[in-house]
């Protein structure tokens, strides 16, 4: 593949949006940004005016041999990952989809990461560059197309997971890999207290685990790597072939844990090797144990208690939640709300999509 491969389906259509944000502004007209819209259950519901960018697709430069691909926000991920398996790569990250219409400005936006996460790293950790067009409808250029690039203060980076409340990316650089050489993934019944000891004991040697949940009384591990090493490593680990389909239904939020009742659904991030938390409900437990699933009534202030006692926080995925994330400190909600008011005075971006004064 050419190191300068642009998409068939390439469009641009920056100066359109551009003119839409210009006059939104101009006007103080909120604007609700959506690409697939397979995201929207992420965040507080909002009101504005939909700035679709489905029709500014296309990968616009993709090099192989350098590791690096730049694509428009409203290309389908389905599309993105198809070009990057015609050339042996993958998005280190392995970002949900949540259906065939995830785009990677969805990606961006949110900055949700699949299983390989602990292992190779966050969203955030693969971008490079950005292009951003802010309230005046001009498109900026920020960080690069290669490591070198990102110094000082990287604003692209910024934008992940910020939920479009900052300006509109329309395009990002990012770090891809190559697809390891061999895989495979197991099963092993086991209670949990004692996979999380294995867990941590297996943390500390240098085994080729990329992924690794527990759920419905079983650990479930992922190798990659080296044909020889990830065959070796699932000897000594024992255990059944987990079927097909399991980690990409995880990173979905596909399984049946997800949808087998209307209890909230939350995601808890802690750190390593923390305790089962003492909260009614069930949980799966993802990222070995960084990670967790929980389907639970309990009150919204318990959950999040908990998981600050433990150094972590909590976040509900449960649509129409009135503040689904965990209240920032006063001091960082300061800087939160002066970089708002920095990029977008008029209020314009996704405004109380995070936060319902931001």
């Amino acid at each position: 593949m050419s190191e300068k491969y642009v998409s068939p389906r390439y469009q641009d259509a920056s100066a359109e949006l551009g003119e839409q944000i210009r006059q939104a502004d101009a006007a103080g007209s909120p604007l609700r940004i959506v690409g697939g819209d397979t995201r929207g259950f992420y965040g507080r519901t909002m009101d504005g005016t939909p700035l679709s960018l489905a029709a500014h697709r296309g990968i616009t430069h993709y090099d192989p041999v350098e590791l690096v691909v730049s694509v428009r926000a409203g290309t389908p991920l389905a599309e993105l990952e198809a070009a990057l398996e015609a050339e042996g790569q993958m998005l280190g990250c392995e970002p949900p989809r949540f259906g065939e219409g995830s785009t990677v400005g969805g990606m961006i936006a949110t900055g949700l990461s699949g299983p390989r996460r602990p292992w190779a790293g966050a969203v955030r950790d693969f971008v490079l560059g950005t292009r951003v067009i802010d309230r005046a409808g001009r498109e900026l250029r920020f960080g690069g197309e290669v490591m070198k690039n990102v110094a000082g203060y990287d604003l692209s980076r910024l934008m992940v997971g910020a939920q479009g409340t900052l300006g509109v990316v329309s395009e990002v650089s990012m770090k891809v890999l190559p697809k390891p050489a061999a895989s495979a993934s197991l099963h092993l019944d086991m209670p949990l207290e004692k996979a999380l000891d294995r867990l941590t004991e297996w943390g500390r040697q240098p085994l080729p685990i990329t992924a690794a949940a527990y759920a419905a009384g079983a650990l479930h591990l992922r190798l990659e790597g080296g044909a020889s090493s990830v065959a070796a490593t699932r000897e000594r680990l024992g255990g059944d072939e987990l079927k097909d389909g399991f980690w990409q239904a995880l990173r979905d939020l596909n399984l049946p844990f997800f949808n087998q009742d209307s209890r909230p659904l939350w995601r808890l991030s802690l750190p390593n090797h923390t305790p089962p938390l003492s909260l009614a409900g069930e949980t799966l437990f993802d990222w070995a144990g960084a990670q967790r699933w929980l389907k639970s009534d309990a009150d919204p202030d318990e959950i999040r208690a908990a998981a600050s006692s433990a150094g972590g926080h909590a976040s509900c995925l449960t649509p129409g939640t009135a503040e689904p994330f965990t209240p920032l400190a006063p001091v960082i909600a300061k800087y939160h709300r002066r970089l708002k008011a920095e990029l977008d005075p008029n209020g314009i971006f996704n405004p109380g999509r995070l936060y319902g004064d931001f």
